[in-house]
């Protein structure tokens, strides 16, 4: 058996305004959740849009107490209950991971509602880092509810089964295509 050759590109397209959209991945297509307001053109901080534009897969992070690391080249690193991003404009390491407890504001990676248990970090607006034009942008576990997928905040996520079809394809070269149509 020839094995399966790793992703270029995965594509995220979504109708102007929808808080859910389309992820093809290779030959495979999967709902995905998008940002409460859509995807954007300009990413602002709290925006609550996902942003436009192509971004590398630079890091797998992933919660080890309830998963085991799954199968994928991107770099692989298990969580810490004291994993933080920073997400304060004004500080010098917005848009980095932190360790809480941290002096600004920072968002907790290490999560109850399982969102985070599996978290691939995006390389939007970090080289270079440009205050207030976004920050803790990933690609990560969508949450179902009985209407559908719950948006996030201006990330991209998939349900389990999905992710970790697409994550077995990702690889250190492999980019985000986030776009309307």
């Amino acid at each position: 058996m020839t094995p399966t050759a790793l992703l270029d590109e995965i594509l995220v397209t979504a109708t102007p305004g929808s808080t859910t959209g389309l992820l093809t991945a290779g030959g495979d297509r999967f709902e995905c959740a998008l940002g409460r307001a859509g995807i954007l053109p300009v990413k602002r901080e709290g925006d609550g849009g996902t942003p436009a534009g192509r971004f590398p897969l630079r890091a797998l992070r992933f919660r080890a107490d309830r998963l085991p690391a799954p199968a994928t080249t991107l770099p692989v690193t298990a969580m810490a209950e004291d994993d933080g991003w920073c997400d304060a404009p004004d500080d010098p390491n917005y848009n980095r991971p932190v360790r809480h407890p941290y002096p600004a504001s920072a968002e907790r990676m290490w999560r109850e509602d399982h969102l985070y248990d599996l978290v691939v970090i995006l390389g939007q607006n970090d080289d270079p880092v440009v205050a207030g034009a976004g920050s803790a942008i990933f690609f990560h576990l969508a949450k179902e509810t009985d209407a559908g997928l719950r948006p996030t905040e201006g990330c991209v996520a998939l349900r389990l089964p999905d992710m970790l079809k697409v994550l077995s394809r990702c690889g250190t070269g492999t980019v985000m295509r986030i776009e309307t149509r």
